[in-house]
């Protein structure tokens, strides 16, 4: 991969596309649904929980929304910055360890 492809994307959204890292989170989202239909008062407990986190993620975006606004001219430059310097150390990972092009049951 060349860096100036990557400079454009996230990291972030180059990791969650490494075979190794989706097939991960597949399997375990299976595991949670799966968990969540066999036991009822899990899937009751589960259901609490995330709703509690979408209330609480809601409430730093509400609550951070004028810092950010404020803060965005310096803040794109330093994330364009530290975007590029992640996705050039993944490039060296995905060169380094092969194994992250293979989905975890290989």
């Amino acid at each position: 991969p060349t860096s100036s492809l990557h400079a454009q994307e996230n990291v972030l959204q180059r990791v969650l596309q490494l075979p190794v890292v989706s097939s991960t989170c597949q399997t375990l989202q299976r595991k949670y649904s799966s968990t969540k239909e066999s036991h009822p008062l899990m899937a009751s407990v589960c259901e609490v929980y995330e709703r509690g986190v979408q209330g609480a993620g809601a409430l730093a975006m509400w609550g951070m929304e004028p810092v950010v606004r404020r803060l965005e001219p310096q803040c794109e430059s330093a994330v364009a910055v530290a975007n590029n310097l992640a996705c050039r150390g993944l490039d060296h990972l995905e060169e380094k360890i092969p194994a992250l092009q293979y989905p975890v049951d290989k």
